[in-house]
C-alpha cells in the first residue's frame, strides 16, 4: 500500500486559486512536499498569501510552509479547523515561496483534507 495523495484545483480567477489537498496515509510521512508551485498560478506571482483555510486532519499533524532557504512555518494543523485571515509569505531570502507540507506522526489510515484559498500579492 502507498500514500494516496491528491491535489485538486477547484477554482481559479486572475488573482485567486482554491485547492483541495487529500491524503490517505499508509504511515509514510511527507517531508517538505511541494503542494503549490506559485509560478503556475495565474500571472505567475512572486509572492502569495493564504487567505482562507479549512482542514480535517486525523491521526497526524500537518505543517504548512512557504519555501525559502529556511522554510517559513505558516500553520500547524491537527483535528478540524478553519482560518479566515491572511497568512502572507514573509518572503524570506532564497527559495520559491511555493507552499509545502510536512506530516508529523503519520500512521496507517491517518488522513487529511485541507482546503486552501491562495491570493497573489502585488509587489
Amino acid at each position: 500500500m502507498s500514500n494516496e495523495l491528491k491535489t485538486i484545483k477547484v477554482n481559479e480567477t486572475p488573482h485567486k486559486s482554491v485547492f483541495v489537498f487529500l491524503n490517505a496515509s499508509d504511515g509514510t510521512a511527507e517531508s517538505a512536499v511541494q503542494k503549490v508551485d506559485i509560478s503556475t498560478l495565474p500571472g505567475a506571482p512572486a509572492k502569495v498569501r493564504i487567505s482562507k483555510m479549512s482542514w480535517a486532519v486525523s491521526g497526524m499533524t500537518v505543517k504548512v510552509y512557504f519555501d525559502h532557504t529556511t522554510d517559513d512555518l505558516v500553520a500547524v494543523l491537527s483535528g478540524d479547523g478553519e482560518l479566515d485571515l491572511p497568512l502572507e509569505d514573509p518572503a524570506s531570502t532564497g527559495g520559491t515561496g511555493d507552499i509545502l507540507f510536512t506530516t508529523i506522526g503519520a500512521v496507517a489510515n491517518s488522513s487529511y483534507q485541507i482546503v486552501m484559498e491562495i491570493e497573489a500579492v502585488n509587489p
